[in-house]
């Protein structure tokens, strides 16, 4: 049967998949538009049982907050190969899912929502087929507070969430600049209560070997090896963290030099491999 242009460029509008794709699609589905895009669901199915076992860790990393900053989201939409992820049409993709997934609280329902009328798992399968790559949703972060801010850094690498306490005057200025320090710092907790206790441990055991190795007494192993613990929660947590437009303060200082009442009450970093 006749495939006319506008039926095929129909189809490519809805899907992203190239011109010859869609008219044999078209073809195969008799001029059925919905079959059609199933046609093409299915050869991205294909297409991802062959890449199941590649590695995309290349793709665009995505910061989304909600109208009144209470809400944020960060979203991966990865691939195999930076090519892909600096093309338009992705980049498009990646803020439509992004969009979205401002409303589910769980990658998993995200996955199931409804994104052109079929699934973000279903139009990630499409894309597989159309793109040619494996793509996938590498991370999925959520947080809410009473203020949100977010910071994207540049190439779409890295993106990252802070809450605040409140939202005060210049709420949206601070959340930036803490987001950016968890961009750039990658730490790994809010403070010190929230370091898993097993990585406590762990690098009490280091601190008090290297001691050992430097001939310091058993017996005053503990006590120093607590004080190197300090100076890991200096460095490893957000709000101990030397501020990085002024070394001279932690992050917890700066915060509280623009309100006393303020706190950072948690923050989220998705970043590519």
């Amino acid at each position: 049967m006749k495939i006319t242009a506008s039926e095929v460029n129909k189809l490519r509008q809805s899907t992203g998949a190239g011109m010859m794709d869609c008219k044999k699609a078209l073809v195969e589905a008799e001029g059925d538009f919905d079959k059609a895009v199933e046609v093409l669901r299915k050869k991205g199915q294909k297409v991802a049982a062959n890449r199941a076992d590649r590695e995309s860790s290349e793709g665009a990393v995505l910061a989304k907050v909600n109208g009144n900053n209470t809400v944020g989201v960060v979203v991966s939409l990865n691939c195999e190969t930076d090519f892909v992820a600096k093309n338009d049409a992705y980049l498009e993709l990646a803020e439509g899912l992004s969009d979205l997934a401002l409303d589910y609280d769980s990658l998993e329902a995200f996955l199931a929502a409804d994104y052109n009328g079929m699934s973000v798992a279903d139009k990630l399968t499409e894309q597989t087929g159309v793109i040619g790559e494996k793509i996938e949703i590498g991370g999925f972060k959520r947080l809410e507070a009473p203020f949100v801010g977010a910071y994207i850094h540049a190439g779409n690498k890295i993106a990252t969430l802070v809450g605040l306490s409140a939202a005060v005057d210049q709420a949206s200025e601070v959340a930036k600049n803490v987001a950016m320090q968890a961009a750039a710092m990658n730490p790994i907790a809010l403070n010190e209560e929230g370091v898993d206790a097993s990585v406590i441990e762990k690098e009490i055991e280091i601190a008090k070997d290297q001691l050992r190795q430097e001939g310091k007494p058993e017996a005053m192993l503990d006590n120093i090896a607590k004080g190197k613990i300090q100076r890991f929660f200096k460095d490893n947590t957000l709000i101990n963290q030397d501020y990085i437009k002024d070394s001279k303060m932690s992050v917890n200082q700066y915060v509280k030099s623009v309100d006393k009442a303020l706190e950072v009450t948690a923050f989220a970093r998705v970043a590519l491999v």
